[in-house]
């Protein structure tokens, strides 16, 4: 199997990295990373990952800022990474992590960390274990902050 990581230069954190960290620890399997400047970057860069390098599933790992106009532009990102995946038939995990989400730089990587461990667990288990995936439906599960859990009647 072949995993690509898409990351870019514009995050305050080495996305990238910590993916493919976690990657191996969880799965033998190939990886390929590209960095590209921007968020708006990444879904042909992913585009790239599925159909030149031929990964199975891509992780694409982005920081927009807190302003309106950064919130636009991964809105955008976000719409170029669906279109992505349905022209290719392939899953891209969206990894993004606002910096307005965080209350401070030591908050902001800490969120990083674990929303980028928890969706690299998620991209072997989309593809390699299904099933597990199966188990957790309807179990509110969060990556990065605390999981909501299910919701009780």
């Amino acid at each position: 199997m072949r995993v690509g990581v898409a990351d870019t230069t514009f995050s305050r954190v080495n996305m990238g990295a910590i993916a493919v960290d976690e990657l191996k620890k969880h799965a033998s399997v190939a990886i390929e990373r590209v960095t590209v400047p921007g968020i708006k970057d990444l879904p042909v860069a992913c585009k790239k990952l599925i159909e030149e390098r031929r990964c199975e599933i891509v992780m694409a790992l982005g920081m927009p800022g807190g302003k309106d106009k950064d919130r636009m532009c991964a809105h955008e990102a976000s719409q170029g990474l669906i279109m992505c995946q349905l022209m290719t038939n392939t899953h891209i995990i969206e990894v993004f992590v606002h910096e307005d989400e965080a209350k401070d730089g030591t908050e902001l990587a800490w969120l990083a960390e674990q929303r980028i461990r928890e969706h690299a667990v998620n991209a072997v288990k989309l593809v390699l274990h299904p099933k597990e995936l199966e188990k957790e439906a309807g179990t509110g599960q969060r990556q990065g902050f605390a999981d909501a859990g299910p919701a009780r009647r």
